[in-house]
């Protein structure tokens, strides 16, 4: 296990480092945010025990502290969830106009706009993700994935003329810990708005904000079995996605899991989307806006700590321009804030588990062995909690484990390039396909560098800009399907793909 506190590191435990700009805290009130001692699962438009009575806690990974218990759901839960599901889908639900659908849709979608502020720091506490990223990003964007798609529900014939628009049934969704609330929106939004019922599995780490948006569903009047939680370990999630009475399955998570349900599935006729893993790289010419460069390859990597599928982790930056640009960005490394995520001037919060925590660890300790260089600015980091420092590795090759595996977590690989066309066999040689992002000042050279990306997504001159009508997704290990847009409908129809 990689040390931070070792001599080869910056970043101390406890060490207090002069800064160039002193900031007063600045926390977020949790005042507005009640969490209960315990939560059930959330079955037919209700709290519902688990059957087992078994109950595991749910950890602020900032401070380690237990935040309360929530229920272990196992496969009995699963049946009774799934029969709820069916009973509301072949009930009003599944008979209901688009035009109704939609009122309730367009309900949720003010519901979590006018609640925001609560969810935010529920999902602050229970993540660890930057207060400011929850309110800012996380919130707004799934509120208006709810809107989006509410303006959908009664349009589907138009939206795909000549396709079969009547709903699938029953929709088994797997979501993970890095964005609780966002994820269950890409993927509740659509199925319910093409008439779908849902049965939800969050991840074990970060279940409040899913249980929270239940109770909203009741108080917006959803017909009860329209959306069922239900809580717990991966065994929940298996039996979730294996269920024989579950129509279509939508997950997003790890490469490895992803494989496993595609293999557990083969045969079985149901409807499958992955969204998996990915390797991004961010390339950056001789002639990008340095500045504007430099802040995207920041937001590219250490949004979220690094929990974000298409992260841009591997930085591919032009040789004419390599050691003015890396310069530059390790003067903007040294102005990032690490610390308490209820802190509006936070950058870089918590990650989010222990288990997160040591695997970033175990492989910033192989990048070190395999001889990259290291360098972390002087930073320091809380006593208790799950932290590690915003992380770059130089002298990195293509044949490195930290340019080839999914590290999730603050760290940004570093290489050379010398022409186009070397970029782009440099970026493509990875067996992900999610996500890439492109710096020039040249149009001609993004589109030529962009239609032979091997990536679902490809930002230019930006990074991590996401519309609810914008589709996302990839293909190879990163996974299959899109989210968002119109095409985050067609898995949900009977005459989509």
């Amino acid at each position: 296990m990689y040390d931070q506190t070792s001599e080869r590191t910056p970043a101390r435990r406890g060490e207090v480092v002069p800064s160039g700009l002193d900031y007063a805290p600045s926390l977020e009130a949790v005042d507005q945010v009640s969490i209960d001692e315990s939560y059930d699962l959330w079955i037919d438009g209700k709290p519902s025990p688990p059957a087992a009575n078994r109950y595991f806690p749910t950890v602020n990974p900032a401070t380690e502290e237990t935040l309360t218990r929530v229920a272990e759901g196992d496969g009995e839960d699963v049946d009774r969830a799934v029969a709820a599901a069916r009973k509301a889908y072949n009930g009003a639900w599944g008979k209901m106009a688009g035009k109704e659908r939609a009122k309730y849709l367009y309900r949720l979608a003010r519901m979590l706009a006018e609640r925001s502020r609560e969810f935010a720091v529920l999902e602050t506490l229970d993540g660890g993700k930057p207060i400011k990223e929850s309110r800012d990003v996380d919130l707004p964007l799934a509120s208006a994935h709810f809107f989006y798609y509410a303006g959908w529900a009664d349009k589907l014939e138009y939206a795909f003329p000549g396709l079969d628009t009547r709903p699938l049934g029953v929709a088994a969704q797997v979501i993970p810990w890095n964005f609780p609330i966002l994820m269950l929106a890409w993927k509740v939004a659509p199925a319910l708005a093409a008439g779908n019922t849902v049965v939800l599995k969050p991840a074990e780490t970060t279940p409040l904000t899913a249980l929270a948006f239940a109770r909203l569903t009741a108080e917006a009047g959803l017909p009860p079995g329209v959306l069922n939680i239900v809580t717990g370990g991966g065994g929940a999630g298996a039996e979730a996605v294996a269920h024989p009475g579950v129509d279509k399955v939508a997950f997003t998570g790890s490469t490895e899991v992803g494989k496993l349900i595609q293999k557990r599935l083969a045969g079985a006729r149901k409807r499958l989307t992955l969204e998996l893993g990915g390797k991004a790289p961010h390339i950056v010419f001789e002639d990008a806006p340095v500045d504007q460069a430099v802040e995207g390859v920041i937001n590219g990597i250490f949004f979220n700590q690094g929990h974000v599928c298409c992260a841009g982790s591997r930085l591919l930056v032009q040789e004419s321009i390599y050691d003015a640009f890396l310069d530059r960005l390790k003067v903007r490394l040294a102005s990032l804030r690490v610390g308490d995520p209820l802190d509006k001037n936070t950058d870089v919060g918590a990650i989010n588990s222990r288990a997160q925590l040591d695997k970033i660890g175990a492989l910033v300790e192989i990048g070190v062995a395999e001889g990259a260089e290291m360098y972390q600015p002087p930073c320091a980091l809380p006593e208790r909690g799950y932290w590690f420092a915003p992380t770059l590795f130089m002298g990195v090759s293509q044949g490195h484990r930290i340019a080839r595996e999914e590290i999730f977590g603050p760290v940004l690989s570093i290489m050379t390039f010398r022409t186009p066309v070397e970029a782009v066999e440099k970026a493509n040689n990875t067996p992900y396909g999610l996500s890439a992002g492109v710096w020039t000042a040249k149009g001609s050279r993004i589109l030529w560098v962009a239609d032979r990306l091997r990536a679902g997504v490809v930002w230019a001159n930006t990074y991590n800009k996401f519309d609810p009508a914008s589709p996302f997704g990839g293909y190879r290990e990163s996974g299959f399907g899109r989210e968002g847009g119109r095409h985050g409908l067609l898995p949900y129809l009977r005459g989509g793909s």
